[in-house]
């Protein structure tokens, strides 16, 4: 902790010195400042969404940027996801109580026969700081239980990844067991991890490959923007 932030008092910060403070604090991992800050924010009569989108989820953007550029690193980002957590917190159920628009629903899970999971985490955090919801399945995933979990919660994505060779083949399983059922058109799906390329991807059938958490949410980001449009200007004709 460097020592000017202990000068600093946020309850004595006007709403803009708050929100750039609050992105500095994302950026450097401080949870209780950041879970402070949205506080602080609340009892002003801020909206649940507008803390979301100005103060965390822009702060994250910039989080996600300089990982992409490779000036922030693995380490840094988690500190960042769980500062962002912290004040996903206190929000989720007061966004949920207001009705808040939403970016999308993702259902993400590692494949099976894989147990990884660093990869994974970091992009439903970087999913969730971006607005998305995320369902979280955890590691050594069946085809059936991500085609479950995406009709259960009515998800609009599926983010699956793999660390391993071996079992990046599954992914393909997967995504034909969707053709199978007739619903494969029904969701965005994203592919990621370390043995991966473009090529893979387009070649089992994905909609993206992701090389890294910061490229997910740019890529879901446009996916779902499309998608919507699509949607409208069928409904619009």
């Amino acid at each position: 902790m460097s020592d000017d932030q202990d000068d600093i008092i946020l309850s004595e910060l006007d709403d803009d010195e708050l929100v750039q403070q609050m992105q500095d604090d994302l950026y450097d991992g401080m949870k209780e400042e950041i879970e402070e800050s949205v506080n602080i924010l609340l009892e002003r009569g801020w909206q649940p969404y507008d803390i979301l989108t100005k103060a965390l989820v822009s702060g994250m953007t910039i989080v996600g940027n300089d990982f992409r550029d490779g000036i922030l690193f693995v380490p840094e980002v988690l500190l960042a996801a769980g500062a962002m957590k912290g004040g996903m917190g206190i929000l989720k159920p007061l966004l949920t109580e207001t009705g808040a628009p939403k970016m999308g629903k993702m259902v993400i899970g590692t494949v099976k026969g894989d147990i990884h999971d660093i990869g994974k985490n970091l992009v439903g955090m970087m999913m969730e700081g971006a607005g998305f919801e995320i369902v979280d399945l955890g590691i050594n995933n069946p085809a059936e239980d991500y085609i479950e979990a995406l009709k259960r919660e009515k998800a609009e994505i599926l983010g699956m990844s793999a660390l391993l060779t071996t079992t990046m083949p599954y992914m393909k399983v997967v995504i034909d067991l969707l053709k199978e059922q007739g619903i494969r058109d029904d969701y965005i799906v994203l592919v990621g991890g370390a043995p991966l390329n473009e090529e893979f991807g387009r070649a089992i059938g994905a909609d993206a490959y992701c090389r890294d958490a910061a490229v997910a949410v740019e890529t879901a980001k446009a996916q779902v923007a499309r998608r919507h449009n699509k949607v409208g200007g069928e409904a619009a004709t």
